[in-house]
């Protein structure tokens, strides 16, 4: 796989190459760079650990990320590629206002690394389950893989290896999630043992919660660079819109399986830690050589959602931040910051890591989620959707108001998920600004 990403990066010349490979991705290609990037530690490991202790609430992640796969594919592909930027926050920059661009850049910034963060603790999980290594080994080798996987060739790796990856993760998936289901009996023994109202339940931990959740993920779909520049990448929009369809149809099993391995792994070891229910099943229940390539491709589908999100955490940073403010910059150079921005994020993730986070690993999939949307969805279908009726110094204020109820609630704990006071806050102050009257609008500008 790192071979792989080398090779990728001989087709890259320039900073449009790294960054959406030219434009001449196929649909394939494009459902590649998608899955390769979506499903990963939260979806595989993450899934498994939640099951374990709620079970089939844990589906919510993959079947968010579906419904936002689909919902790209039918009302924003067209829309995004005809806008003529490479990033969301260039798109909102463009309709409002440089300040726009920049306050979004900035904030987006975190909901990245904290799905980052959440990719190096599945890695841990994982490498320590295998090895018994401890965290800060296991942080450095998730870090180096990581970097070779994306640093050398941007989107064309993502794209190329997460073919690779989502076959193997298929082959993977179908394989421990089938043996759970023969060793546990079938889904009428699970039924028997365990708790039907917890375990068989999608809105297990209480609807506001799990609904907040898949709706998190749903919203951070649509809002996250990465995935945006999975569709930019594509060679023209029906090839975009096909392999964002395509991931919609290819997500949800792959939940389903690693709710099937939660399930045994409860019912037949009930103490052990649930964080390494998916590791410790294909070790302990799948024949040696076989298991070798199960464990080897779940590393795979982590570093690649972690190596994917640092791809676009860069390109943000690159085209909003590094070329605003540095001058006489050309294609080469900004090449190099990008791969530099990379390696730096990364690294700060891994710091964090190693500061031994004991929370779930889907708890940070679902909040980094939450923080994307609340910072860009409203900002981004304005600049998309209606940009003339929108008010730009109340699409800027629509992020920072955002992202602040949306950590006040969480830190607060008030009712509901902390999604919807944080979503709802941005769309009242964008649908505010909608309410200015256009004449009072332009002499504010003109003053």
């Amino acid at each position: 796989m790192i071979g792989l990403g080398i090779y990728s990066g001989r087709k890259v010349s320039g900073a449009a190459d790294f960054d959406t490979g030219g434009g001449r991705a196929g649909a394939i290609m494009v459902a590649g760079t998608i899955i390769g990037t979506l499903v990963g530690g939260s979806s595989t490991i993450g899934t498994a650990e939640l099951a374990f202790n709620f079970g089939f609430s844990a589906w919510w992640f993959t079947l968010g990320a579906a419904i936002g796969c689909l919902i790209l594919a039918v009302f924003f592909v067209v829309p995004l590629r005809n806008c003529g930027c490479a990033t969301i926050q260039q798109l909102i920059q463009k309709h409002f206002s440089p300040t726009a661009g920049l306050i979004t850049s900035v904030l987006a910034t975190l909901g990245l690394g904290l799905n980052i963060v959440s990719q190096l603790l599945s890695a841990n999980v994982l490498l320590s389950s295998m090895f018994g290594l401890n965290t800060l080994t296991c942080t450095a080798i998730s870090v180096v893989t990581m970097a070779c996987y994306v640093i050398f060739g941007g989107v064309n790796s993502t794209g190329l290896l997460g073919i690779v990856k989502s076959v193997l993760l298929y082959i993977a998936v179908l394989v421990c999630g089938g043996a759970a289901l023969v060793l546990s009996g079938g889904i009428g023994s699970i039924q028997a043992v365990l708790p039907h109202d917890q375990y068989f339940n999608l809105f297990a931990r209480g609807v506001g919660k799990d609904l907040g959740a898949g709706v998190s993920v749903i919203l951070g779909v649509i809002s996250t660079q990465t995935y945006v520049q999975a569709l930019l990448a594509g060679r023209d929009s029906a090839s975009s819109r096909r392999g964002a369809l395509l991931s919609a149809l290819l997500i949800p099993p792959i939940g389903v399986g690693g709710i099937l391995i939660g399930y045994y792994m409860r019912i037949s070891f009930p103490a052990m830690a649930a964080g390494e229910a998916f590791p410790r099943f294909v070790i302990q229940n799948i024949p040696p050589v076989l298991s070798g390539v199960v464990l080897a491709t779940l590393f795979i589908a982590v570093v690649g959602t972690g190596a994917g999100l640092a791809l676009g955490l860069s390109t943000v940073i690159t085209n909003n931040i590094y070329k605003r403010f540095a001058k006489h910059t050309d294609s080469r150079s900004s090449l190099r910051f990008s791969r530099a921005v990379i390696l730096i994020t990364l690294l700060i993730a891994a710091v964090f890591t190693t500061g031994n986070l004991k929370s779930a690993i889907l708890t940070w999939g679902f909040l980094s989620m939450g923080l994307r949307a609340v910072v860009l969805l409203g900002p981004m279908c304005a600049a998309l959707f209606f940009p003339s009726q929108a008010d730009r110094r109340f699409v800027t204020a629509s992020s920072i108001v955002g992202i602040v109820i949306l950590l006040a609630a969480k830190f607060l704990a008030l009712p509901g998920d902390c999604l919807f006071w944080g979503m709802g806050g941005s769309i009242l102050i964008i649908a505010l600004g909608c309410l200015v009257p256009t004449s009072q609008y332009k002499s504010i500008d003109k003053s």
